[in-house]
């Protein structure tokens, strides 16, 4: 039996945890602060540190473990599971740089590291997933929330660092290690499945969204201004509480929602049969065990009433058909919209149209991120960092924005939300033409508009891969397609612009390659991945229509009737 918790409250109450732990998942962002130091002390060359960074990056990204898991086994414990691997992989890097363990292996401290940073993909798995559920009708907005925290927390940790921290890789290190396992073992008990909501709450969840979306708004706007101003602004100790008190008030702003709820209870308006009916529509979403009880219960219920016979038994299809197998007399093959197992999916031309898509415009992100600092150089740009704010913002914007975006145009329009995926992906088109022509100012907004394409990319994968294949192994599909961003780091960044960039440094005199010819190449071949992407995009939207007008034709994401 899955431990449901029951009530209004409890998913806003999961979803302000939701965005700590989400919080910690910025493990790998950390990276650049501490690799300088691990290089001087422990005396590693160039080539020892790009490999850690490719460790790094791996256990990032390679979520397929507990995207698997998380269907066997309940949120807090995959969160536990990751705790305990920041603590483990963290606590050995810490020990290393800080010369407590004097000869550490440079392959012990590589798989450290690894496992260390893996802990991400525990973290995020386990909310998203759990948060996915309970929201089921805002599933857009919802992976918007979520992925911008995760691109927020790159700047907080940035403003602990400078803060608090005193700039110290060691102090750094050790709240990873001691910090991190901690919020995850505060917020484990209220990340937990609950009954989603119905139609019904939906305008109150949309006022709800909205002010998480302020929230997180105001947070990204307050730490650009202290990354902005930094310079002026006072360096004694009391300031720098101050300032992480402010974030910390910011990180909690979520908790007002379900505080609000219970100060200001609404009275229900729905009566013992539409409570009912209700239940009967949530229960399949629920896991199969959870769904096999209700039948039963709701079995007995049909016996003793004779009037409401060809209803109930019309709810009870469609609770058999979502409920994963709780009553099957005929095993069909799923449908876009059902759900799929893992296999099942991957012989779905969808599929893969929606992955190679990803892939491409997430690659071709990170591509110009990884390489912002050299792109700026060879600009003759004197403080990259500004670039670097710049994709930042743009990069949260989009993943904020994007979730939204979509969700309206699903709701409003009937249009499936790779077609945002596609407008992103143009506008990089252009972006990569602006900055392969070198046009004047072009730079600060190209590097603008390719952060917020960027951003967009995994707010519309999220929902998107959950509505055509279903909740039931989403954790696993989700993890999957995320490999599409190492992936494509390593083929564009990795072999195409660094195989580029030292071609043309080699014809100049220095270390560092100047001018626009530097990445003129790399952008324009990326501009044309982009549009090939794009072309997929558009491809998959005109596939996958019928499927959102079967889900949203009542304005609002409905639970699919077997198809027999």
């Amino acid at each position: 039996m899955v431990d449901v918790k029951i009530g209004t409250r409890p998913p806003w109450v999961g979803l302000a945890a939701a965005v700590w732990v989400q919080l910690a998942a910025a493990t790998a962002y950390n990276f650049p602060l501490y690799s300088g130091t691990l290089k001087s002390v422990l005396g590693y060359d160039q080539q020892q540190l790009t490999m850690l960074g490719v460790a790094n990056d791996i256990g990032e990204n390679f979520g397929i473990i507990p995207g698997i898991l998380c269907n066997w086994l309940p949120p807090w414990l995959v969160l536990g599971a990751g705790a305990t691997m920041c603590f483990l992989g963290f606590g050995v890097v810490w020990l290393a740089i800080t010369q407590t363990v004097v000869g550490m292996p440079f392959w012990l401290l590589w798989i450290a590291l690894l496992i260390g940073t893996n802990s991400s993909a525990w973290f995020i798995t386990s909310v998203l997933v759990t948060n996915m559920k309970n929201f089921p009708l805002s599933r857009g907005t919802v992976s918007g929330i979520l992925k911008g925290y995760v691109g927020l927390s790159a700047a907080v940790f940035t403003q602990l660092y400078g803060g608090v921290l005193n700039k110290s890789p060691t102090n750094l290190l050790l709240l990873l290690t001691l910090g991190l396992p901690l919020i995850c073992l505060l917020t484990m008990y209220f990340v937990r499945p609950c009954t989603p909501a119905t139609e019904d709450d939906e305008s109150n969840q949309r006022s709800h969204f909205l002010f998480t979306q302020i929230m997180s708004v105001l947070l990204a706007f307050y730490l650009l201004g202290t990354t902005i101003f930094d310079d002026i602004i006072p360096k004694d100790d009391v300031v720098k509480y101050i300032l992480l008190g402010v974030t910390v008030v910011l990180l909690l702003s979520p908790l007002a929602i379900p505080i609000k709820m219970t100060l200001f209870r609404s009275p229900k308006k729905e009566s013992d049969i539409d409570q009912l009916v209700s239940l009967e529509k949530l229960e399949a979403l629920l896991p199969p065990n959870l769904s096999q009880t209700y039948v039963e219960s709701n079995d007995n219920n049909n016996n003793n009433n004779g009037d409401d016979e060809d209803s109930n038994s019309e709810d009870l299809n469609m609770l058999l058909a979502e409920g994963e197998g709780a009553i099957v007399t005929k095993k069909r093959r799923p449908r876009r919209g059902d759900d799929f197992e893992f296999q099942e999916a991957l012989v779905k031309a969808d599929f893969w149209l929606l992955f190679v898509a990803y892939f491409i415009g997430v690659g071709s992100g990170v591509t110009a991120l990884n390489n912002l600092a050299q792109i700026g150089y060879a600009a003759s740009v004197d403080d990259t960092t500004v670039l670097l704010c710049l994709f930042s913002l743009g990069n949260f914007f989009g993943r904020l924005g994007g979730g939204a975006v979509s969700e309206h145009l699903v709701k409003s329009r009937l249009l499936p939300r790779p077609v945002l995926m596609t407008c992103t992906q143009l506008i990089m088109v252009m972006s990569f033409l602006f900055l392969a022509l070198a046009l004047e100012k072009s730079l600060y907004i190209s590097t603008a508009f390719l952060g917020l394409c960027y951003g967009v990319q995994f707010s519309v994968m999220i929902p998107t891969v959950s509505e055509l294949f279903g909740l039931k192994n989403f954790g696993l599909f989700y993890n999957f397609m995320s490999l599409g961003n190492p992936i494509g780091a390593f083929l564009f960044s990795g072999l195409l612009a660094g195989y580029l960039y030292d071609k043309e440094m080699a014809t100049q005199v220095g270390t560092t390659c100047v001018g626009q010819e530097c990445f003129r190449v790399t952008f324009l071949i990326l501009g044309g991945i982009c549009a090939f992407g794009a072309f997929l995009s558009v491809i998959l939207s005109m596939r996958i229509r019928p499927v959102y007008h079967m889900l949203y034709a009542g304005g609002s994401f409905r639970v699919q009737r077997p198809l027999h």
